[in-house]
């Protein structure tokens, strides 16, 4: 269980996911596989995505079932614990195509629960 509080988890989630966004903007599937230091800075994003989502609450993450947490705690677990299964075309493809819906989901969180 982590020592800050669960709108906090919900900020760093998304500075992840928007600075993922931001690292990949403009760039290509073979320019982004062809720089490591790139490749380890997003992945490195993935791992904040998803240890922040398992330490969120069950009654938060019941009130927003269409934010994926338990997919962003499993992939956390690949890169992780079976960094040789990491696909960097599925990571690619998640930050192309699910990344900008999650930033989309964890703004109206945000706003919902604090009234901001």
């Amino acid at each position: 269980m982590s020592s800050r509080n669960w709108l906090s988890l919900i900020q760093d989630m998304l500075n992840s996911a928007c600075t993922i966004t931001e690292y990949l903007q403009g760039l290509t599937f073979e320019t982004f596989c062809q720089n490591k230091m790139l490749v380890e800075s997003v992945l490195y994003n993935y791992v904040i995505l998803g240890e922040a989502s398992k330490n969120i609450p069950k009654e938060i993450q019941d009130r927003y079932p269409k934010i994926p947490w338990r997919l962003m705690g499993d992939m956390r677990n690949v890169i992780i614990h079976e960094y040789f299964q990491v696909q960097l075309k599925l990571i690619w493809q998640n930050s192309q195509n699910d990344i900008p819906l999650l930033i989309e989901q964890l703004q109206h969180l945000l706003k919902s629960e604090t009234g901001e």
